[in-house]
């Protein structure tokens, strides 16, 4: 790595590892990434040539789904957890357009979208960021910061758009989700954006799965393209919103999207669901 870029980077933030969140940023085509963290992304795109269409696809699925819960859901609060760093359309920013005042807490363990996210907010009342794991939901629930803007005993709009496929199957994110779910008021809100393995269903593209999960673990350590079933798991006890578990694109779509099909169409699926 060259040295100008070690200097120009905030203290505290190790360059020398790709990075998630900086992953992202890159197939989203901003600037707060490092050459560790375009390397493991040019790699993934060797793999999945569309895969800032992905990208893409889950920023408008996170826009449609925040709009609905600040609207017709009627959420004024949201726990966005494994938010990454912060880009245009953030979801403050959507949530308080519909309904002004809306509380949000963002969470990351990246300890970059910490410094980023507080020049961010420095100024905002009604939002905060906290660096936490999203493997420690009590931690996070608990969270004094979390806990000044959010009022657990009313609806939460519960994010975690991205986030379990980047947990291993060992790390049972089934149950984690379940332990941040059990305290949330009935009403509250789930919304998950997941990688998937179509399998049989589109095997050239179960094939193109296999090869990204991978690339992914070899070069993050993380990456689970997980079935329809694993997925639907993770909605026990909850009321799934029209039209259920399906490509982020198929997500009551508006005429303000801009991602189009490709290979990763069927590899990335996003669902909201209600808490009785």
């Amino acid at each position: 790595m060259p040295e100008s870029e070690q200097e120009t980077a905030p203290p505290g933030i190790d360059t020398t590892k790709p990075s998630v969140a900086r992953v992202y940023d890159y197939m989203l085509g901003g600037k707060d990434n490092y050459a560790i963290d375009r390397h493991v992304a040019e790699m993934a795109l060797k793999v999945a040539p569309d895969a800032p269409e992905a990208a893409r696809a889950n920023r408008e699925f996170l826009r449609r789904t925040v709009r609905y819960l600040a609207g017709e859901a009627g959420i004024r609060q949201f726990l966005d957890i494994g938010s990454g760093l912060p880009t245009q359309g953030n979801v403050h920013e959507i949530a308080q357009s519909v309904a002004p005042g809306t509380r949000v807490v963002y969470v990351d363990h990246d300890p970059i979208v910490l410094v980023y996210g507080q020049a961010l907010l420095a100024a905002d009342a009604t939002t905060t960021v906290i660096e936490a794991d999203a493997r420690e939901p009590e931690k996070i629930l608990g969270d004094p910061q979390a806990r000044a803007l959010i009022d657990f005993s009313r609806p939460v709009g519960l994010l975690l758009f991205g986030l379990l496929h980047h947990l291993s199957d060992d790390e049972d994110p089934g149950a984690i989700l379940g332990r941040l779910v059990a305290p949330l008021a009935p009403g509250s809100h789930v919304v998950i954006s997941h990688f998937h393995n179509p399998g049989e269903a589109h095997p050239e593209v179960s094939k193109q799965a296999y090869a990204a999960e991978k690339i992914f673990n070899e070069y993050l350590g993380t990456g689970r393209w997980r079935t329809r079933d694993e997925l639907l798991a993770y909605f026990g006890g909850l009321e799934l919103v029209d039209p259920g578990l399906v490509p982020l694109p198929e997500w009551r779509p508006d005429d303000g999207d801009t991602a189009t099909p490709g290979i990763t169409y069927h590899t990335f699926v996003g669902a909201v669901a209600r808490k009785p």
